[in-house]
């Protein structure tokens, strides 16, 4: 394996560092060897000096990541193991995406000159002047006391439902529309849509989508066929 040789002051945290290490072995982020790229990764740390990881547990943690990840890849059941590698991929493209869009807006603003004021002071009102009738304050207080009476595990799932729906990000619909677009799972984007359980799933497929055709790497024609674009 051939040994690395740079300094842990040379990346911004060990999400730049593993996109540092797909890159040099020509990997894309739809195609990483998880394997060599956590290899890679433990021989850099193992290379560093103990005290210059002290201010920089982020990449002690990743590291401790990526050996439960190399753990887990040897036992028989690899649900979990495919789940932490889409989960790692994910959370790289999002930083790629972060760091092209840091370097975009640098670019931009670039010779612009920046004039800002001093915050204006909030006149804060701490008494409370309005008026309610009486009967409406009487059913509010009967609403929440009934409320209170409740089993206390019911109420905290329903307000469970409404705060914290389950996220589905962008990230992944990427990944699963590649993914499925190469094995020909997928010919049409209907049938992206149609198998979405949620509203949320279907809008985060239609922005993956926008996504990958901004990215240049798919084009849906007016059909709804789509069509996968090669780089070479």
């Amino acid at each position: 394996m051939e040994k690395l040789s740079f300094k842990i002051e040379n990346f911004e945290g060990p999400l730049d560092l593993l996109l540092h290490l797909i890159a040099r072995h020509r990997m894309t982020l739809t195609d990483v060897k998880i394997s060599l790229l956590i290899d890679q990764y433990l021989d850099f740390i193992g290379s560093v000096a103990p005290g210059e990881l002290e201010p920089t547990s982020e990449f002690i943690e990743m590291a401790a990541r990526l050996i439960y990840m190399k753990s887990v890849a040897l036992l028989p059941r690899q649900e979990e193991a495919i789940t932490l590698e889409r989960e790692l991929v994910g959370r790289l493209i999002e930083y790629q995406s972060c760091r092209l869009a840091a370097e975009k807006l640098r670019y931009m603003q670039e010779g612009m000159f920046f004039a800002v004021r001093e915050p204006l002071e909030i006149e804060l009102f701490p008494e409370y002047h309005m008026q309610h009738d009486k009967n409406e304050l009487c059913s509010a207080f009967l609403f929440f006391s009934r409320r209170i009476a409740e089993d206390p595990a019911v109420i905290a799932e329903r307000i469970e439902e409404v705060i914290a729906p389950p996220v589905i990000s962008v990230t992944s619909k990427v990944i699963f529309i590649l993914r499925n677009l190469r094995k020909g799972l997928i010919g049409n984007a209907k049938e992206l849509f149609t198998a979405a359980s949620s509203r949320s799933e279907a809008v985060a497929t239609f922005l993956g989508l926008l996504e990958l055709m901004s990215a240049k790497r798919l084009i849906v024609l007016k059909s709804g066929k789509i069509k996968s674009i090669e780089r070479g």
